[in-house]
């Protein structure tokens, strides 16, 4: 069979087993990796242990980060650290900026914390806000997503941008801090549009049932600052550490001989993640002064929440690996043989499709897995040496991914859990948002995109 076809298939099967049957994704994944093994070439005895295999290598890859990326958010959260840190940005920008001060809450926290828990955190501060100025709330709850909403997907070690690292081969110091500096100015349009919106629809601020109204505690009784931010900073910063050495490796002999190997030891993601999980469940315990069962709870049940994404991701990876198999880069090749294929082709390539994964099942999770998957099948990575797959594209793969996850954001509607997460903890009906959500996720997305392209066009990084 000709592996179009099967590509074709393969992305049919995951969105009618999601969209038509409700099938879980980590369930619909793994049939559409059978699938596309079943119709890919190869020895029938190793058709479905393959499937295994890949997932199993996907699951070593990104497995443990992102278990202790779920211990680190819950952790912060109980802890009182994350409340301290949005304090901290309503300290310095004050009350008539808010929502600048909630967009940069939400940068921040989003990188460890999972964007539903961040808006849950956030929220009854908006409505706090409303409640003493009697006006802008609109604003404050999309100033929340405009920052939160970006670096939770271009951001690791959240779990889309972490498996497009690993799926595209791209250096998780590197996603880091590109994700990074693409996420900013797509945060400040975002919170600009934001503005926008709340000029032109009046939204009032309505009760909702099952919102917790809790007084806040009092700032004697939070971490730090400094101990706050640190589960968060500590692994960029030991990560992207590790990505200055390695480039200034290149160039030089004795920084790769004398720090090398010790920037990859203490720059290794699962190292630091997990010394970010210990400071993290530290000032839990510094704070709330919990039993050991209560310790032993919240890190399991964060543990069962990570274990959810773990399986959907290593899924998706051995989708991807499936996808090699069928051999879909050199059909690519064969494809387009004899014309010109510019490399920002590849990256409009990756925003569309995800942006149609996106539409269709509503998972930005899932579309970038499974679009990271289609592009790194098409330019052969992991088959391919860097440097050759570089000088095609002419700039470094990270743009790629950042394309992808640009993608993901836009065309979220009522199949998105976060429109849903919006619409039932602000208090907005439906319509509402999607006049709101909707087209404030789709400026972030085209943004994102547009600010990736800029920055692959100027600095390719090859």
């Amino acid at each position: 069979m000709h592996p179009l076809v099967i590509l074709v298939i393969g992305i049919a099967t995951i969105i009618t087993l999601i969209v038509v049957f409700r099938v879980h994704a980590f369930i619909s994944l793994i049939v559409s990796a059978l699938v596309v093994s079943f119709l890919a070439p190869g020895d029938v005895a190793q058709m479905v242990p393959r499937v295994a295999l890949e997932f199993g290598s996907a699951a070593g890859k990104i497995g443990i980060v992102i278990a202790l990326a779920s211990v680190i958010g819950v952790c912060m959260m109980e802890s009182g650290a994350a409340d301290r840190i949005v304090r901290a940005f309503m300290h310095l920008l004050g009350e008539r900026r808010a929502p600048v001060a909630l967009t940069g809450s939400g940068y921040v926290l989003a990188m460890p914390v999972f964007f539903d828990t961040v808006f849950y955190l956030l929220v009854p501060l908006a409505r706090s806000l409303y409640r003493r100025t009697g006006k802008n709330y609109l604003l404050c709850l999309l100033a929340i997503v405009a920052g939160g909403a970006i670096t939770h997907t271009l951001v690791p070690p959240t779990p889309g941008p972490l498996v497009m690292a690993a799926q595209l081969q791209v250096d998780l110091g590197v996603m880091i801090l590109a994700g990074m500096a693409v996420a900013l100015p797509t945060a400040a349009v975002g919170l600009l549009f934001g503005s926008y919106v709340n000029r032109k629809i009046l939204l009032p601020m309505r009760d909702v049932p099952g919102l917790p109204v809790t007084e806040p505690l009092p700032d004697d009784r939070l971490p730090p600052l400094g101990l706050s931010l640190l589960p968060v900073l500590l692994p960029v910063l030991l990560i992207t550490t590790q990505t200055v050495v390695a480039a200034a490796a290149e160039n030089d002999p004795g920084v790769k001989e004398n720090y090398l190997p010790y920037a990859k030891l203490v720059g290794d993601a699962n190292l630091a993640l997990l010394l970010s999980a210990a400071i993290a469940m530290y000032l839990y315990v510094r704070q709330r002064r919990p039993s050991k069962e209560q310790v032993a709870h919240l890190t399991e049940t964060s543990l069962m929440s990570g274990g959810v994404i773990i399986l959907i991701t290593a899924a998706g990876g051995a989708f991807g690996a499936m996808l090699k198999a069928a051999e879909i880069g050199p059909a690519i090749e064969q494809l387009f043989a004899g014309t010109q294929v510019s490399g920002l082709m590849y990256l409009g390539l990756g925003f569309v499709i995800s942006v149609v994964l996106k539409v269709a099942q509503g998972s930005s999770t899932v579309a970038m897995i499974t679009a990271s998957s289609m592009l790194a099948a098409m330019l052969q990575v992991g088959i391919e040496p860097d440097g050759v797959i570089a000088d095609k594209l002419g700039y470094h793969l990270v743009y790629l991914a950042l394309a992808i996850g640009a993608g993901s954001l836009v065309g979220s509607w009522m199949n998105d859990s976060g429109f849903w997460i919006f619409v039932k903890m602000g208090g907005l009906t439906e319509v509402e948002g999607l006049k709101t959500w909707t087209p404030l996720l789709a400026v972030l997305g085209s943004t994102a995109m547009i600010t990736t392209v800029i920055l692959a066009l100027i600095i390719p990084l090859r």
